[in-house]
């Protein structure tokens, strides 16, 4: 399961942005994810609990945006959605586009922090 090594590479980049905020706590990881970047929602959402384990980030959650494949036809000039990944085709034309323009993203947007003081008192 590769989503585990890819849940340990998003807890090690978030706590590496999080030490630029001395005395805050990671709450939120936002997350972009591709349709087409070869990551499963799910696997990566259960990695991620555990890559968290016993690291800054623990009991920290990840939030996922999830992102529509599309294409650039050169035919029509038109960037649009795909209908279906196994059919990468124009829907105007028709023509099969290989100029994907997006739905490959695999990147933490932003992060939600909380003051520690504030989050030991509630």
């Amino acid at each position: 399961m590769h989503e585990l090594s890819i849940a340990m590479g998003i807890v090690d980049g978030a706590a590496e942005t999080a030490r630029d905020y001395p005395g805050q706590r990671v709450e939120i990881v936002h997350l972009i994810l591709g349709e087409l970047s070869g990551v499963v929602k799910e696997a990566l959402m259960f990695s991620y609990e555990l890559a968290c384990a016993h690291t800054p980030l623990e009991g920290s959650r990840l939030q996922i945006e999830e992102v529509k494949a599309a294409i650039h036809c050169d035919e029509c000039g038109v960037d649009e959605e795909v209908r279906s990944i196994q059919d990468m085709r124009c829907s105007i034309c028709s023509r099969p586009s290989p100029n994907v323009v997006r739905g490959r993203e695999l990147m933490i947007e932003s992060l939600e922090l909380s003051d520690e003081y504030a989050a030991a008192v509630s």
